[in-house]
């Protein structure tokens, strides 16, 4: 539920309205996954319907937190809380965003046959939903060690996208009746690289949150040596 425009807010507020965003993102990755495995229009058409609600959360969550920085009374911890919580609503949104692209090609693919040969799309959505999954856990929970594992997972989602790119495309080559649905395929799968990316992201800013240390563009989630002052 948004909160009232004329209302003053508060960091409990503002975790609360992300961590409702959060769960809806959950959601909408878990449903678009199914209904590609499952062959599911009605999971695929509730994705997309409820695109709308992350899209303004993010709004929601952005005029709470410009609304907090603006009461000029903000320790320096609390207004890494209000940052880090703008740049996750971000990322949030953009999970959306790839959730109801997946939804849109399950519809487009559930008109075709099955395409055999392309399993890694079970693993690479299981491990997308997790990495997601556990990188909000870590946010929530300051777990640290939780963070760095989604961090290091990356690669792994890298490396199955990949994997799964290369199998298409020679699926494309040998059998030109299965162009169209691969390309729905290798749409679905740089989705969920990017999911895992978002995860990815979130997980770092978990990181900074908790430790003022930032390793973004590092490609690192080791601990500093010491650890700046809040």
């Amino acid at each position: 539920m948004f909160m009232n425009s004329a209302a003053k807010p508060d960091l409990d507020q503002l975790k609360e309205a992300l961590l409702t965003m959060a769960n809806y993102a959950e959601v909408a990755v878990g449903r678009a996954v199914k209904a590609v495995l499952e062959r599911d229009d009605r999971l695929a058409e509730e994705v997309k319907a409820e695109d709308r609600i992350l899209d303004d959360y993010e709004v929601q969550l952005d005029e709470m937190a410009i609304r907090l920085l603006a009461q000029q009374r903000l320790a320096l911890p609390a207004v890494r809380v209000v940052a880090m919580t703008m740049k996750i609503s971000q990322n949030l949104e953009r999970v959306g965003d790839e959730a109801t692209k997946i939804a849109r090609r399950a519809l487009e693919l559930n008109r075709e046959a099955p395409l055999k040969g392309a399993g890694d799309i079970r693993e690479l959505g299981a491990l997308a939903m997790q990495m997601l999954k556990e990188a909000l856990d870590a946010f929530v929970q300051g777990n640290l060690e939780q963070a760095r594992a989604v961090i290091g997972r990356d690669r792994e989602a890298d490396a199955i996208h990949k994997r799964l790119h290369e199998t298409l495309l020679g699926l494309m080559t040998v059998n030109p009746e299965a162009v169209k649905r691969a390309q729905h395929l290798l749409v679905i799968s740089k989705s969920l690289e990017r999911i895992a990316d978002h995860a990815t992201n979130i997980a770092e800013e978990a990181v900074y949150l908790y430790e003022g240390h930032d390793i973004r563009h590092t490609g690192k989630g080791e601990p500093p040596a010491s650890t700046p002052p809040a």
